[in-house]
């Protein structure tokens, strides 16, 4: 019983579409056969169109062909009527027949136009995440800004005593908080590693080691790394101006970012954090210390600059 289970779970669209053939011809039999019937056999070609593609669509709906001409020859026969049919069986005949192998290709068609477009976007989506990965051994301080952000900000975090996963969640959240409003995004991104990661049959082959490691592991770090955004979203772009925090509700690691980014901006001359003459130097920042931001995380910054 279970490997007949197995098979079934396995073959699953096949075996639907089989047991509704099935279904129709029994309903045939019982009710003695009549022409409106042969619309349900669209049914089985549009399922098989859709799961299976062109190739088999076209092969079920020739099966369906070739099972209504048996009975109905197999009916005349019973019937001592001879085989032949007559003109209005066989125009009808020869018209749905057309219909339902027109039908099937182009259900068929249009599912293998899906599943090109489907595998198109699942490789674009495992070579962003290679990406993503990529950044993440990144160290060197001439890369762009974000690069830039997070090298300082992972120093921060090691100085001030995170835990290394802590430390990598911090520099991957300091990598992606310039790509777009990620306060949005990360959410949806979250959902798409999740839904591929769960279908595991996206096209029809299994996917492989590599690419399930890849969206485990990114699945796992965009739930890290979202709140830290969330956070540095929250408290420190939208709550700009608002300098007396409550720090308790607020993560060291959206504190180590924030500063990264600002002093960044201090270091490349570039217009201060949010045009807040507070951000505008080292000197004010330090005497931010346990009001804006963190104890820990200034002295970080502190300790990291100077050094």
């Amino acid at each position: 019983m279970k490997t007949i289970k197995t098979f079934f779970l396995k073959h699953f669209e096949g075996s639907l579409i089989l047991l509704i053939i099935l279904g129709i011809l029994a309903i045939a039999f019982l009710v003695h056969f009549k022409f409106v019937f042969l619309n349900f056999f669209f049914l089985p070609v549009i399922l098989a169109g859709y799961f299976l593609g062109k190739k088999e669509a076209v092969l079920i709906s020739i099966l369906s062909i070739l099972l209504v001409l048996f009975y109905l020859l197999f009916s005349k026969i019973l019937a001592g009527a001879g085989v032949g049919l007559s003109l209005d069986e066989g125009i009808t005949l020869v018209t749905w027949s057309s219909f339902l192998i027109l039908i099937a290709a182009m259900i068929g068609t249009l599912s293998e136009q899906r599943e090109t477009r489907m595998k198109n976007l699942y490789s674009a989506y495992i070579g962003v995440l290679e990406i993503l990965l990529k950044y993440l051994e990144v160290a060197d301080e001439k890369k762009p800004r974000s690069v830039r952000i997070a090298h300082r900000a992972g120093k921060m975090a090691g100085v001030a005593g995170l835990d290394k996963r802590q430390v990598e969640n911090i520099k991957s959240a300091a990598l992606l908080f310039e790509a777009g409003d990620l306060q949005s995004n990360l959410p949806l991104f979250d959902e798409i590693s999740e839904f591929m990661g769960a279908e595991g049959d996206i096209t029809k082959s299994p996917i492989g080691d590599r690419e399930k490691v890849l969206l485990q592991t990114t699945t796992s770090l965009l739930k890290d790394v979202e709140p830290i955004l969330s956070d540095y979203y929250r408290y420190y772009v939208q709550d700009a101006d608002k300098l007396d925090k409550n720090l308790s509700e607020i993560p060291v690691g959206s504190s180590i970012l924030a500063l990264a980014d600002i002093y960044d901006r201090i270091e490349n001359k570039a217009p201060p954090f949010h045009d807040l003459e507070e951000y505008s130097s080292l000197k004010n920042i330090l005497s931010l210390s346990g009001r804006t931001f963190h104890e820990a995380a200034v002295n970080a910054l502190q300790i990291v600059v100077t050094s």
